[in-house]
């Protein structure tokens, strides 16, 4: 009885500690997912929805991590590195903006000056590069295979929604998917639309689910992470014909 009392009270423990802030700064918010897994979010002002929450996923193995999309500007970027070397106790090896728009890579310069490698879809560099932002240093086209520590990260672009060139990141072995802005949180609407393809957004999505099926956690781009029904809501979000709201 008492290894079973001490088995649900860690898993419990685990499972409380998943929604508190590991880190509140003044910047960003560092708060736990799964056992290797933390989801960092930032602000953005903007003129149409106000202050927007942003999200971005760090993975860690080892003394390692990987950062998906970095926090909404520079100063929030530094406040998110020095939270992973001392609070994590990790060495951020690469950070991977997941399209082109500053909630993604509004902060990358300072991971750059910090000497942290990134890399990107081919297309995110191109747009980039024509919206006079911070370009990614590195490249790949339609899928990479990163290792942090003894796990490997899977990045793949499944097609356009959000913009032409979002890509999901994805942690095999803790089974969490990255959506970014691709994917919604529940009860979310269309939100921000101007470089969306939302023809092809709902198939996009069909094929995130073909992909993983077997994803336990998602993390959208703007919202509460949850488990596969994301993918159902976003994916029946776009099938509509009004795409006013």
């Amino acid at each position: 009885m008492g290894f079973l009392y001490q088995s649900w009270m860690k898993r419990i423990l685990f499972l409380l500690l998943a929604y508190v802030p590991l880190v509140n700064a003044q910047e960003v918010v560092l708060k736990q997912l799964s056992e290797n897994t933390f989801i960092h979010t930032s602000y953005l002002q903007t003129n149409d929805f106000g202050h927007v929450p942003c999200n971005g996923l760090v993975i860690r193995n080892g003394q390692q991590a990987l950062v998906f999309d970095t926090p909404t500007d520079d100063k929030g970027a530094k406040e998110l590195i020095r939270m992973v070397q001392d609070s994590l106790h990790c060495k951020i090896v690469m950070v991977v903006p997941t399209h082109f728009h500053n909630d993604c890579l509004g902060g990358l310069q300072a991971f750059h000056d910090a000497g942290i490698t990134s890399i990107a879809n081919e297309l995110t560099l191109e747009l980039a590069k024509n919206s006079q932002v911070t370009v990614p240093e590195f490249s790949f086209h339609k899928s990479f295979i990163f290792k942090v520590g003894q796990e490997k990260v899977l990045i793949k672009f499944l097609g356009q929604g959000h913009t032409r060139d979002n890509v999901v990141g994805y942690f095999p072995s803790e089974k969490v998917l990255f959506g970014g802005c691709l994917i919604k949180e529940m009860g979310a609407s269309k939100g921000y639309l101007g470089d969306a393809n939302v023809e092809e957004w709902s198939a996009t999505v069909k094929r995130v689910k073909k992909a993983f099926p077997r994803v336990k956690w998602v993390v959208p781009g703007h919202g509460e992470a949850g488990d596969s029904s994301l993918l159902d809501y976003t994916q029946k979000l776009f099938l509509s014909l009004d795409y006013t709201k």
